[in-house]
């Protein structure tokens, strides 16, 4: 029914605080008293996470020391009575809460089990969830059927696919939790035939982690450190296996940092094709549900699909731990209390829109508080027909429409929609829009009927959870040389009809974007394609580096005004950016505002 992150409120990205503002939201979008609810359900089990750090600690011992009194005293003081932090500061919203309302504590890979198989559209289905670390797991298999699930095998901490590969992160240079992504966009420059990039691989898989036939790992901790320090590994004894020092953030990628990026990719992808055949085997299920931060990796989602593996496979949306709320909400609805599943042909995450919509008066104290300029277009043909155009005229347009998205993907809510045929493109959006480091690949939102005619193993991905090949027909000719460019002149280089959707290895991770999900953001598309005859455009989520996802009218309002965009929609309200500029300055002129 409703869903929202509490980043999205306070403008704070990754934001651990209650989530006072996502609860509110929740209860008066559904019009509901806590004081109706049969239980609150939280994603983890904190005391087995604490049972989990003190037997780690003990274990490593005396190793640690320095980590065991840096956590010990917010775990005292804080996690540990969860249950009354939660009851005292539900109490503050909703003074109606009763406080012997029963609290839920499903185990966190349950959590994320139960986000996939019970929003999923199968009747029965293998699960398969990777992560960091819950509260021992880090991985595990599952067979869901009917309102059930039960698990059939799990890694356990501190042997961790998760934790290798934000291991990875951190060495290349970006931040642990929120920088994976980035290394996964990093990959394709690496070298396939590079002797180097086969030579990490070797590194990686003699030294670091020693993969079983059944996707089970053992990670080397004389390797690595977050098991009993402040730090994801030793630097030093990193540097020296690889032959060359931690990148600093604001250090130069150099090509050595790209193929140690396709080495972890390709050993990552390797291990989730076998847990994934292992699921396979143990369930004999035709499709697969897949939850968990490393199941936000689109591009081994998109290997797994090519593999044949499994005839149909869902990725939950919101496959970290914000969809662990889902996921505990609908195992103590279906699991717990017994309530009987409803499946359909569709999923049941509503295109993930489910989140707060603009509202007419919202964008109405916009125009007041802001002296903003805007054209209102009541007519929807003229909307669709005038920014569709706007997009083929080379101009970059920030959309807010709807409900916004529950997840890390903008998917045409709250999105940033230009032509995916602008050779220009990519570096203007990373550059002068987004802010953010030039290699950063866009992604395509195309009309799903016309997918297969642009990618090859197309399939529904309504999420953007899955990472397809161009076809071969719309690809160029690379230079012969190609693979010795820098990467640089690898991201400008002329490699499509698309060059601002097509990575330099020829994929693209794309959305489908069908009639019934999203019928305006379709029709939009579709308006797009009979003015340039193109059923596709490029699609990145509405924020600058460092922020989270616009959620409010006025948090696009500013988000448009700090960048170069050149239009925003917001509902029926056309913002050009020119005439805000002309606006301002006619009031400023008249003294109506005040001169900064």
């Amino acid at each position: 029914m409703a869903a929202a992150q509490e980043e999205r409120f306070t403008r704070k990205k990754h934001d651990a605080s209650f989530p006072e503002n996502s609860i509110r939201f929740c209860l008066d979008f559904t019009d509901s008293k806590l004081k109706d609810l049969h239980a609150v359900v939280f994603y983890d089990k904190p005391l087995l996470k604490f049972e989990r750090l003190l037997e780690t600690y003990y274990n490593f011992s005396p190793k640690g020391w320095l980590s065991f009194i840096h956590s010990m005293p917010e775990w005292i003081r804080q996690k540990l009575f969860i249950k009354k932090i939660i009851r005292d500061e539900l109490s503050e919203i909703d003074s109606s809460f009763n406080r012997k309302t029963l609290l839920l504590f499903p185990e966190h890979h349950l959590s994320h089990a139960s986000s996939a198989f019970f929003a999923s559209p199968f009747k029965q289905a293998a699960i398969l969830t990777i992560d960091g670390v819950g509260e021992w797991a880090t991985a595990s298999l599952s067979h869901g059927e009917s309102n059930q699930i039960k698990i059939l095998k799990e890694l356990h901490f501190p042997h961790s696919p998760g934790l290798l590969y934000s291991s990875f992160t951190y060495f290349l240079g970006f931040r642990v939790n929120s920088g994976e992504y980035k290394l996964m966009g990093l990959a394709p420059y690496g070298n396939t035939n590079s002797g180097l990039t086969e030579k990490f691989i070797k590194k990686i898989k003699s030294e670091l982690v020693d993969i079983q036939d059944d996707g089970s790992i053992w990670l080397n901790q004389s390797y690595f450190q977050y098991a009993t320090a402040l730090r994801m590994i030793p630097d030093h004894k990193w540097g020296k296996l690889f032959g060359f020092n931690r990148r600093k953030n604001d250090e130069e990628i150099k090509q050595n940092h790209c193929d140690l990026a396709l080495a972890i990719q390709t050993v990552t992808e390797e291990i989730v094709i076998k847990m994934a055949q292992t699921a396979k085997q143990l369930t004999g299920s035709e499709n697969l549900c897949l939850a968990g931060g490393v199941a936000l990796n689109a591009v081994a989602n998109g290997k797994l699909h090519q593999s044949g593996l499994f005839k149909n496979i869902f990725v939950q949306p919101a496959a970290g731990d914000a969809g662990g709320a889902i996921g505990a909400a609908l195992a103590a609805s279906h699991i717990f209390f017994g309530t009987e599943r409803k499946v359909s042909e569709s999923d049941q995450m509503k295109g993930s829109f489910l989140g707060p919509e603009t509202s007419s008066s919202e964008i109405e104290f916009l125009l007041k508080e802001y002296a903003a300029s805007a054209e209102y277009l009541s007519n929807e043909e003229e909307l669709l027909n005038k920014t569709a155009q706007l997009i083929a005229d080379g101009n970059v347009i920030g959309w807010v429409q709807g409900r916004m998205e529950f997840g890390p993907r903008a998917l045409g809510s709250r999105s940033i929609l230009a032509d995916p045929q602008n050779k220009e493109m990519q570096k203007k959006l990373n550059l002068k829009i987004k802010f953010r480091e030039s290699f950063r690949p866009f992604a395509p939102s195309v009309l799903i009927e016309d997918c297969h005619h642009y990618f090859d193993h197309a399939v529904e991905s309504p999420y953007m959870t899955m990472v397809m090949p161009l076809s071969e027909k719309w690809r160029n000719i690379l230079p012969e040389n190609y693979l010795s460019f820098n990467i640089q002149d690898k991201l400008y280089t002329d490699r499509s009809e698309f060059q601002a959707i097509t990575h330099v290895d020829f994929s693209a991770r794309i959305q489908t974007v069908d009639e019934n999900r999203n019928p305006l953001f379709w029709k939009l598309i579709s308006e797009f394609k009979k003015i340039t005859g193109t059923g596709m455009m490029v699609n990145t989520s509405f924020n600058v580096r460092g922020e989270p996802i616009v959620n409010s009218a006025e948090d696009a309002y500013r988000c448009f005004m700090r960048t170069e965009m050149d239009y925003l929609v917001i509902g029926n309200y056309l913002f050009d950016k020119k005439r805000q500029a002309e606006w301002k300055e006619k009031l400023y002129e008249e003294q109506v505002l005040p001169i900064d």
